[in-house]
């Protein structure tokens, strides 16, 4: 019950941090139309991250709620990758970051559909819909970043080379999710790694842009060893509850 309860809140870290970082772009997109899909996108993973906290908080017990989880918890107790905390940058680093992120949930939410818990098998088929226009959006921005001008070519480029070093964290499984492969609760991600590297491969190159060298991972996000990023987001984000406790609209 401890490993999959960590297991839960391990996912709906990755979708809410990295939910609150597309929100950011609210009203400060380059255009209407992406603005409006940045933030739909954004409300679409912090969705799914109540869905998570909500049967995390479940399991736990102890009076634990969707709220207390996400606004009651220290950075150290936060398990998201690293790469979904990382400021967002300019369009086309918030494109890149969104590019690798979106082809691995495509990948990781079609084979947790099937996964032994009910429960988690029935919020990665509700999230798989999602993710799939997630990924067609963050793709085309590649392809038509990529293949544009001369600068947007040299910034798209610039991007995947910068964030290619924190990709490699979500297939690096964590000790809960060692646990919970034995049982076929969790998703082995190392197996899905070949595939979203072939996915990755195939939209760079219709971008005209270079598949980054092979290199060391960073990691420790599962772990609880974050950027010094995180801390300004949770400062952020959970201002009013530790202001106010208890407050409710």
């Amino acid at each position: 019950m401890q490993s999959l309860t960590a297991y839960t809140l391990q996912l709906a870290d990755n979708s809410l941090i990295y939910g609150h970082r597309l929100s950011e772009w609210c009203g400060h997109g380059p255009a209407l139309e992406i603005d409006i899909a940045l933030s739909n996108i954004a409300l679409d993973n912090i969705g799914a991250a109540r869905s998570l906290y909500q049967y995390a908080a479940s399991l736990e017990g102890k009076g634990a709620t969707e709220d207390s989880l996400a606004y009651l918890r220290q950075e150290r107790e936060f398990k998201n990758i690293l790469m979904v905390e990382l400021p967002n940058g300019n369009f086309a680093f918030t494109i890149a970051r969104a590019f690798f992120f979106d082809a691995f949930q495509v990948l990781f939410y079609k084979a947790l559909s099937q996964s032994t818990d009910a429960t988690l098998a029935g919020i990665a088929e509700k999230s798989l819909k999602e993710v799939t226009y997630h990924y067609k959006f963050s793709s085309e921005w590649v392809i038509r970043l990529g293949d544009g001008t001369p600068e947007s070519k040299e910034k798209m480029q610039k991007a995947i080379d910068n964030l290619y070093a924190y990709s490699g964290e979500v297939f690096i499984a964590s000790p809960a999710e060692e646990e919970l492969i034995k049982s076929n609760i969790a998703t082995d991600t190392a197996t899905l790694q070949a595939q979203w590297k072939t996915m990755i491969a195939e939209i760079l190159e219709q971008a005209t842009l270079q598949m980054p060298e092979e290199t060391y991972m960073q990691r420790g996000g599962k772990t609880g060893i974050h950027t010094e990023h995180l801390g300004f987001i949770l400062a952020e984000m959970q201002h009013l509850q530790r202001a106010y406790p208890g407050a409710e609209w």
